[in-house]
């Protein structure tokens, strides 16, 4: 039974392993595509512009919670009560209240991280919310209040000048990592910008440590059942053995009561090479000859105690 146990508790620990990993499967599987969206598409937003941040359908489910973390404050909801879903919409939006990090949840399961800006000044960046690819281009934008037409603008990344533009935006060609940073710009006569975050994500075949795919673990979970069934029967077949020797090495007697004048039930002894004490007595009846001055007697049987070893 021990044996039994200890196994019983290695299946629950491998099929433990494999329920751990195949979650990290399937969230590592949407990581990619796990983001809030923002309306309109970017980081930065002039003060009073409405926003909305949205993440139903994303992983084909609906009902999910958004909310935000604005800088010196608690994780708060987007909408006015915390059990509020679906999207949030801000009709006036403040630096304040509004400039921080939004992410969705449903129950267990929440969404990635967007970062939202809201400025009171004239120019805004406009970079996208989410990452970008390795490899694709990417257009940023600098736009000033209450202007439709382009200016020529100065674009900076990481404090340094990476180039002007006469019609106020620049494509990074080919982007890679090298090019993650925090990026702003400047108008002459309007202004500069905050700064945002530009994120480069590797695509997931030049990603180190891939993980098993789903196949591998149904084949990992079936070989750790196989490995448990084969241990179930030889435990089983153990316990078989070891009955059938307890049983051939067991003797039975019958005794004899002449007082009932029945034989008792057979009771089992084991056999051993050392003495063995009897419990019960044994009767023999002996049978007295009778003299002839005798006849006219009626005759009584004697009893005598008889001791048996075995040995």
């Amino acid at each position: 039974m021990e044996v039994t146990a200890l196994c019983i508790r290695l299946l629950m620990s491998v099929l433990l392993l494999l329920l751990a990993e195949q979650v990290d499967v399937s969230y590592s599987q949407t990581d990619d595509v796990a983001f809030p969206q923002v309306v309109p598409n970017r980081q930065q937003h002039f003060e009073k512009e409405p926003i909305g941040v949205s993440c139903e359908g994303l992983e084909g489910l609906t009902g999910w919670r958004v909310v935000k973390k604005i800088p010196g404050s608690t994780v708060i909801p987007c909408a006015a009560r915390w059990l509020a879903t679906g999207p949030c919409k801000i009709k006036n939006a403040y630096p304040k209240t509004e400039s921080g990090d939004y992410w969705c949840d449903i129950g267990p399961k929440k969404s990635n991280t967007v970062n939202i800006t809201v400025t009171d000044g004239d120019v805004i960046l406009d970079s996208p919310v989410h990452p970008v690819m390795e490899g694709d281009s990417v257009t940023l934008y600098c736009r000033k209040k209450k202007t439709s037409s382009n200016l020529t603008a100065d674009f900076f990344k990481d404090g340094h000048p990476v180039g002007s533009s006469f019609t106020g935006n620049i494509t990074i060609h080919s982007v890679s990592t090298s090019d993650e940073g925090r990026y702003k710009c400047s108008i002459s006569g309007a202004g500069e910008s905050p700064e945002s975050w530009l994120t480069v994500r590797v695509h997931e075949e030049t990603q180190l440590s891939p993980q098993p795919s789903p196949p591998q673990l149904y084949l990992l979970l079936c070989v750790g059942l196989s490995v448990f069934l084969v241990a179930l029967l030889l435990v089983g077949l153990l316990q078989c053995c070891r009955h059938q020797t307890t049983i051939r090495g067991t003797a039975t007697y019958t005794s004899f009561s002449p007082q009932t004048g029945t034989t008792t039930a057979p009771s089992s002894v084991q056999s051993s090479s050392s003495p063995q004490t009897v419990s019960e007595a044994t009767y023999a009846v002996v049978t007295k000859p009778r003299k002839e001055a005798d006849k006219d007697e009626s005759w009584n049987p004697v009893y005598h105690t008889v001791g048996l070893e075995y040995i």
